[in-house]
């Protein structure tokens, strides 16, 4: 449209010149142009899809809160759910419903940013659409406080706890302390950022060639022994030993000094 009124105005300047007075029957003829391409450009309009009906949204909006409110209280959630629908694609014609069905598409997760199907029951003709939504899940977390570099171990100094929200990210929230102390940064963190599973890996408290306690529990017993780690040890994780007569047992790294053996 810009384009046609540049061209028209240029036509029009290269008949009449600014100088010169303009004759009332080419202006007629002019304006007439104008008005047709404005016309043109109403009725353009008009013809662009409609959005959805209101009583679509509410309906829609419904379904989505019941579906998060029932899973929720499936799973006992302390969390604070937010639902939202997104608009429908403006490229799309849709024949006239009158009902319509949400659905959750097969493999889709009410978690973030996420997408509703929408069919239609009862028209003309048969249509099904995806819609946006966004779920949110407020709830208390631990955040950083200041920058740490990979590798550093997390303190109860470094986090402070925060509502966030749990489905901004995939990757599981840290909420329990238990579960990210002794753990450390596994790539460059920032202050503000949220404790999740893939920011933390576990700590290494020895080197292979270490001399460490082995302890041996069993049930109503528990003996202690030294020897020679034989692979890198890191917290809950198992680690090889070599014991005093040789033998090569495998156990779980607890701390700086003591790997665990089951028997």
């Amino acid at each position: 449209m810009r384009r046609t009124t540049l061209r028209m105005r240029n036509v029009l300047w290269s008949l009449f010149p600014p100088r010169r007075p303009v004759r009332p029957a080419f202006l007629a003829g002019s304006l007439a142009g104008l008005a047709l391409c404005l016309l043109a450009s109403v009725a353009a309009r008009a013809q662009a899809p409609a959005e959805p009906a209101p009583e679509w949204v509410e309906s829609t909006q419904r379904w989505l809160d019941n579906a998060v409110a029932s899973t929720q209280a499936a799973q006992i959630s302390p969390l604070r759910m937010e639902v939202a629908v997104g608009a429908l694609d403006t490229r799309l014609r849709l024949a006239p419903c009158a009902r319509i069905e949400p659905y959750l598409p097969p493999g889709t997760r009410l978690w973030g940013k996420s997408r509703l199907g929408v069919r239609c029951m009862e028209g003309p003709s048969r249509w099904s659409v995806f819609l946006p939504v966004t779920i949110k899940a407020y709830g208390p977390a631990w955040v950083l406080k200041s920058h740490l570099a990979p590798g550093t171990p997390i303190r109860a100094e470094d986090v402070v706890e925060a509502e966030v929200d749990w489905a901004e990210e995939t990757s599981p929230v840290v909420a329990d302390p238990a579960q990210w102390t002794g753990q450390t940064a596994a790539r460059s963190l920032a202050p503000g950022q949220t404790l999740r599973q893939n920011m933390l890996k576990p700590m290494q408290v020895f080197q292979a060639g270490t001399q460490v306690r082995v302890v041996a529990q069993g049930q109503g017993f528990s003996v202690a022994s030294d020897g020679q780690a034989m692979t890198p040890g890191v917290v809950g994780q198992p680690a090889r030993v070599r014991m005093d007569n040789g033998r090569i047992m495998s156990g779980i790294v607890l701390d700086m000094r003591t790997v665990r053996l089951e028997l």
